[in-house]
């Protein structure tokens, strides 16, 4: 099943192949998600006196970062590739005299 990004939408054009905003935003649901599987398996094993007191200290010393450095680069990399196509399409866009053909 094909997917179409934000911008293909309005243009009508489908592609399996997503922008850098549509990954990202993808990426952060995957995350939100496996998140959320964990922390409610981990309340069930609890509920249940599965978990040892051993594996919670465990899992509680060695969290995983929600964002990463990489992340960050990424993201700054994809604003600011995104700030310069904004500035571009800016520059390229007619203006009412260029539309009314006055020069």
């Amino acid at each position: 099943m094909a997917q179409r990004t934000t911008g293909q939408r309005s243009e009508g054009k489908s592609s399996p192949d997503f922008d850098p905003r549509d990954r990202l935003i993808l990426a952060l649901c995957a995350e939100l998600k496996a998140e959320r599987e964990t922390r409610a398996a981990l309340e069930d094993a609890l509920a249940h006196g599965v978990v040892s007191l051993e594996i919670l200290q465990a899992v509680i010393s060695d969290p995983v970062p929600v964002v990463t450095e990489e992340d960050i680069v990424r993201i700054e990399r994809v604003l600011a590739l995104d700030a310069a196509r904004s500035a571009i399409l800016a520059k390229d866009a007619p203006t009412v005299r260029d539309l009314r053909g006055g020069g």
